[in-house]
C-alpha cells in the first residue's frame, strides 16, 4: 500500500473531488457499474449522493479521492445489516488500497454503528474484489442470476456475507 493513502470519512465538502475521481475512472468502472448520465459526474449530482445518506469512506492521497467505500441500505432494529460497495482508482489497484477501506468500514459497522451483518457482492469474474472479501472475512453465501444491472446489461453476482459480531441488539 502507498505510504501516502489515508482513509477518512466523507464530507458534504467532497463533491467536486468525487466527480473529479469518478470522472477519471469512468473507463476502469465501466465493467462493473451501471450505465451513468453526464449528469452523474458532476459536482452538484455528488453532492446529491453525498446527502443522500449511507456511510461513506474515501482513501484519499492530500485531498485526491483514489477509492471510496460505502454502506447502504442501512436496517437497524434485529437485523442490524447494511451493504457495502467499494471502488479504487484505476492507477491503485493491486496496492491494498480496498482492503484498508474494507477493513474500515467493517471496524466503525462494528464498534460505532452496531451492526451485525453486512453484504456484498461482486460478479463471477470480479476475482480481485472476491479477494478483497475474502481477506475481509467475507464469506460466499450464493448465487443470484441477472441480480443487478451492470454495463447494459443484467449480470449474475456472488453474494457475500460478513457477520461481525453476536451480541444481541438493543431493541429499547
Amino acid at each position: 500500500m502507498d505510504v501516502m493513502v489515508g482513509i477518512r470519512e466523507a464530507r458534504a465538502e467532497d463533491a467536486e473531488a468525487l466527480a473529479e475521481a469518478l470522472a477519471r475512472n469512468r473507463g476502469h468502472m465501466r465493467a462493473t457499474e451501471p450505465h451513468r448520465g453526464e449528469r452523474y459526474y458532476t459536482a452538484e449530482a455528488q453532492a446529491e449522493r453525498l446527502a443522500d445518506g449511507g456511510l461513506r469512506w474515501f482513501a484519499v492521497e492530500g485531498e485526491r479521492i483514489i477509492g471510496s467505500a460505502i454502506l447502504s441500505g442501512i436496517v437497524r432494529g434485529p437485523f442490524r445489516s447494511a451493504s457495502l460497495g467499494y471502488w479504487v482508482d484505476g492507477e491503485r489497484t493491486g496496492r491494498g488500497v480496498a482492503g484498508r477501506l474494507v477493513d474500515e468500514v467493517l471496524r466503525a459497522a462494528r464498534d460505532e454503528s452496531g451492526l451485525h451483518r453486512i453484504e456484498a457482492c461482486t460478479l463471477p469474474d470480479n476475482h480481485a474484489s472476491q479477494r478483497v472479501l475474502a481477506r475481509a472475512g467475507f464469506e460466499r453465501i450464493g448465487y443470484a442470476p441477472r441480480y443487478l444491472h451492470i454495463d447494459g446489461e443484467w449480470r449474475d453476482h456472488f453474494l457475500f456475507q460478513r457477520i461481525l459480531h453476536d451480541r444481541a441488539p438493543d431493541l429499547a
